[in-house]
Parts: structure tokens; sequence; C-alpha cells
């Protein structure tokens, strides 16, 4: 009786025993599962290779998938901003998320983000979990809800996670909400206020 094929993954793609610029190289052949195909390029994670703080976002948006960045679009900037107005050490920060490569719909010329699935994020979890493991940091920071079930499972809230920490055998886990929801917040001005609260509890959790 036949099965399903379920999607290759990235494990496959992983080179063992590399550093993270060689796993970085090899992330941008990566074919685990579809989205390479409309997406631009690969977005992988940057920053310091032993940072102590690694912050999960959801996927690459549209700037991201141009620039090949992480956190260079509208978001990234409204994170750049708090995490400077909250006293965090930026540079001491890696970037990265669960997926990486844009997931959107045509809408016109414009590429309108969609939400990537279950299947997606677990397809792309090699990248993440090869990440976490080379960086090695103190704290995890998930941004939003896909990268808290990314991190912790499927049963995962953001709301749980905020103000909380969960300890795992190699490092810790806190989590708010992605910068990209306070964008659309209808009260911007409270829900950047709450936001900046998070990441000030997230900096003395991560002794900053």
């Amino acid at each position: 009786m036949g099965t399903t094929a379920e999607p290759v993954g990235a494990a496959e793609f992983v080179p063992a025993g590399a550093d993270l610029d060689t796993v970085r190289a090899a992330a941008a052949g990566c074919r685990g599962c579809d989205l390479y195909r409309n997406a631009t390029q690969t977005v992988f994670g940057e920053g310091p290779a032993d940072a102590p703080v690694v912050m999960v976002g959801e996927q690459p948006g549209d700037q991201e998938d141009t620039q090949g960045q992480p956190f260079v679009g509208p978001a990234g900037r409204l994170l750049d901003r708090a995490l400077g107005e909250a006293g965090f050490d930026r540079e001491a920060v890696y970037l990265t998320n669960a997926v990486k490569h844009f997931k959107f719909a045509e809408r016109g010329k414009r590429r309108i983000h969609k939400q990537p699935n279950r299947t997606e994020v677990v397809a792309c979890s090699a990248w993440l979990a090869t990440e976490l493991e080379l960086v090695a940091p103190e704290l995890v920071v998930c941004l939003g809800a896909v990268a808290a079930k990314a991190i912790l499972g499927p049963s995962a809230t953001v709301g749980e996670l905020r103000g909380q920490v969960v300890q795992r055998p190699d490092y810790r886990i806190t989590g708010t909400v992605h910068p990209s929801s306070v964008l659309r917040a209808p009260d911007r001005t409270t829900a950047y206020a709450d936001f900046l609260d998070d990441l000030a509890y997230i900096r003395h959790t991560a002794g900053q």
C-alpha cells in the first residue's frame, strides 16, 4: 500500500561538521521544500558566530528576499529601533528565521506575505537546529507564533512565553511578538510600548 511522499527536508543539504559560514553557503542550494522555486534566494541568519542571544522570526519578507539578509525590511527597522531603545547590545544578537525562503502570493506587482505552514517549518528545521548548535546561544528569543512553534513544538504560543523563560538543556527560551505585528496593530503606540517592555525583560534575562 503506497504512502504520501514527505518533503525531502533540509537535513540532506546540511554539511556535517561544518562551520557557520560553510553552512550558510550550503543553504543557498537548499531544495528541501518547494518554497525555493519562487523565492529569489535563501535568506540565512546573520550575526556573531558566538552570539549570546539568538532571535528567531518567521520567514524573510519581500525586502529580505531581494537583499538576501534577515530583518532589513520595515519590521527589521522597527526591531533595530526597539532594541536600541530597550538598551540592547544589537551587535551581540544573531538574527534568523524559522523558514529561510520567502512565501508569498502575487497581487499585481506586489508580493504579499503568506504564513508558512507546519510542513514547511519542519522541512526547514535542520537549518535552524544547525544554527543554534553552532552559535550555542545562552538565550533564544522567539519572535512570533511560528518561531515559538518551530522551537518548542506545535502547541507553543507567544502568550505563554512573554515574560517567561523555558529552560532547555542547551539554552533558555523566551519570546515576544514579531515586530511586524506591531506595525499592523490598530493601536501601534501601545503595541510598541508592550514590545519594548518585552525586550527590556529579555535584555535583563540575557544579562545585558
